[in-house]
């Protein structure tokens, strides 16, 4: 997918957004956005919205902690106008931190979906991965393993590969988790995992799919986007490691599959509120969903804007419906959980 065609798809919703009066108040002024995603393609979505509007972007990149420490010690003098970031753990603990404010938008509430907004308006998810099993074609038959439970099933002792519980995407999960099972069986289920893991946690999602490709375990956890990536590569070793594997979407026969959010809020001290408001608006149109898709492999939130092709080919899947905000404020007494279960 070329730069040239992501931006062209994006300019069909210049109208929807001459239209929003946040926008036509933030005319020719400069955001400052401070974003914890590091992904290149970004680029395009921020030279849209500057090329739509006229708002240029002044963009800040780094860890979220290192965001979040340097927001704190700026307080109010902070020039942050947005904070973005990735897992709903980080922008909820951004929020904790009294380092966003409420916004209320009808065009944000009509477009992004209940679970996938913070109740009181700090923070919204304009895009979703779904966290899903990868499993070996050759040696997991298809409907073998159907849940998030299931993972603690000794029938699959040394077959699964996973993250450290430091990684925030298992916090999170197992937040949900927790959520839906209470502390005790989620501590269960956390010892069932570690029980059945074939080797000590390490690396990334990516290499969690390389390892259960490779042999090292049946079962990889990860995010859509990061097997999307691979299949989206005309490298002859990614394309063998997709075939070996098929996307699993647990829980389908109850709560549904686990998603996390990349998220946005406005910044407690923001400088530029007109401006913040035409950006965060700006991520719910058609063109910026469709950049998040194409641009990133993630999941749209909008209803009538499409994943793109290759992640489409696995199906449309039941989302779990908990509120992003319960499972990201589980994380801390997750992490507990999991560090008691032996989960490294």
């Amino acid at each position: 997918m070329t730069l040239t065609f992501n931006r062209r798809i994006f300019l069909g919703s210049t109208a929807l957004l001459v239209a929003s009066p946040a926008i036509l108040r933030a005319q020719a002024r400069t955001l400052n956005l401070y974003s914890s995603r590091h992904y290149d393609t970004d680029e395009a979505l921020y030279s849209d919205f500057t090329k739509q509007t006229g708002i240029a972007v002044n963009r800040v990149e780094a860890g979220e902690d290192p965001l979040l420490a340097r927001m704190q010690s700026e307080g109010a003098n902070s020039p942050a106008d947005v904070l973005i970031t990735v897992d709903a753990g980080r922008i909820e603990k951004a929020r904790g931190l009294d380092l966003l404010q409420p916004f209320a938008s009808e065009a944000l509430a009509s477009r992004i979906p209940a679970h996938l907004r913070d109740p009181d308006g700090h923070w919204f998810g304009f895009s979703t991965r779904a966290r899903v099993l990868l499993v070996a074609k050759d040696k997991v038959a298809d409907g073998a393993i159907r849940t998030y439970e299931d993972l603690a099933d000794p029938k699959w002792k040394g077959k699964v590969v996973i993250r450290s519980s430091t990684n925030v995407y298992n916090q999170s999960l197992t937040g949900s988790i927790l959520a839906a099972h209470g502390a005790e069986k989620t501590e269960a289920w956390a010892k069932g995992v570690v029980a059945n893991l074939a080797r000590p946690p390490r690396g990334g999602d990516t290499d969690q799919i390389r390892a259960a490709a490779a042999g090292e375990g049946d079962i990889a956890v990860a995010n859509t986007y990061y097997f999307a990536r691979l299949t989206r590569s005309e490298k002859p070793e990614d394309k063998a490691v997709v075939e070996k594997l098929r996307v699993v979407f647990p829980n389908q026969g109850d709560r549904g599959t686990h998603v996390n959010i990349s998220a946005a809020g406005i910044a407690r001290h923001s400088k530029n509120i007109d401006a913040a408001k035409a950006f965060l608006e700006y991520l719910a149109t058609p063109s910026a969903q469709r950049y998040f898709a194409y641009g990133n492999s993630e999941y749209p939130v909008v209803a009538g804007v499409e994943p793109p092709p290759q992640v489409a080919a696995w199906g449309a899947f039941k989302q779990d419906q908990l509120n992003a905000r319960v499972f990201a404020r589980n994380n801390a007494e997750a992490l507990k959980i999991m560090d008691r279960a032996g989960w490294k």
